[in-house]
């Protein structure tokens, strides 16, 4: 973690600002408590036959805070993946990456910001040696969640027959965009998550029809579902906090797809993204 003094403060009074009766009954402290800033950073990254990193750079660098410049560019480096296979044998790769950074207040004055998750690309993956979304049309948005000011992403994730129709789905993880008490967070995601789950049952793919992925029984893919207020998003603005709630993340009765320090939360909305397609890291997010 590193120790910044930002901006960042007005992130967490306006998640403290958005909470609801109940919470305040637990008193302001419990909100501050909860409240959360996190910003997604995006870019590519290089790696060799090793799996060592030869070479990364962040999107719209400008746009980002220096602190968070700072954080990666002691953490990236450092990183190592396991090596990317062609015909057997390793070669170098690039791909994109998203990092996930949050920043938590210490003090007053100060705040730490540390990576929470990353995210990495599908190593060149032809389009024909994954499962493609055919049908991805959103779900309703559920009227007494609108009423009530509430957003969050759902980030699902779906058993893929090979019939192309999703056999099983659970919600992954679910983040919320309002404070409230634990057990009025948890009504809210059960409802997100619910009328995410009954939609996913009609979402078609198409199998891939090439690859060492091929003649698999399934495939598992995420997917982000966002419900967002007022003008539509696909993403947050970059290089901006935001503030959220993270939900409990929960295990894939599927089996590990992915490497050290994957989070759901680092996907980006607006597509489904294969589990265990992209590079896997191998050691910590921190760099050490």
């Amino acid at each position: 973690m590193v120790n910044v003094r930002t901006g960042i403060r007005v992130i967490f009074a306006a998640a403290c600002l958005l909470a609801s009766a109940a919470t305040f009954a637990a008193g302001p402290a419990a909100v501050r408590k909860q409240a959360e800033a996190s910003m997604l950073v995006t870019g590519k990254i290089q790696v060799d036959t090793t799996g060592k990193v030869t070479g990364y750079t962040l999107d719209n660098k400008d746009k980002l805070p220096s602190g968070v410049v700072r954080l990666l560019d002691q953490a990236v480096p450092n990183w190592t993946f396991e090596p990317v296979l062609m015909d057997g044998r390793p070669v170098n790769a690039s791909t994109d990456m998203s990092i996930r950074v949050v920043a938590k207040k210490d003090s007053e004055e100060t705040y730490s910001i540390g990576i929470r998750g990353a995210s990495f690309g599908d190593n060149g993956t032809r389009p024909e040696e994954q499962p493609q979304a055919k049908d991805l049309s959103p779900p309703d948005y559920p009227e007494v969640a609108v009423r009530a000011g509430v957003t969050g992403t759902v980030y699902l994730l779906l058993r893929v027959g090979r019939d192309g129709q999703v056999s099983d789905a659970i919600a992954e993880q679910t983040n919320l965009g309002v404070v409230a008490s634990e057990r009025a967070m948890d009504g809210w995601r059960r409802r997100l998550e619910d009328v995410s789950i009954r939609r996913s049952r009609e979402w078609k793919f198409v199998p891939p029809s090439q690859g060492e992925s091929a003649d698999e029984a399934f495939w598992v893919v995420r997917v982000p579902v966002v419900y967002s207020l007022g003008r539509p998003s696909k993403e947050p603005r970059y290089g901006v906090w935001e503030s959220y709630i993270p939900g409990p993340r929960h295990s894939s009765p599927w089996g590990d797809h992915e490497g050290i320090g994957f989070s759901p939360d680092t996907l980006a909305p607006g597509g489904a993204h294969v589990a265990g397609s992209g590079l896997k890291l191998v050691t910590e997010l921190s760099g050490t």
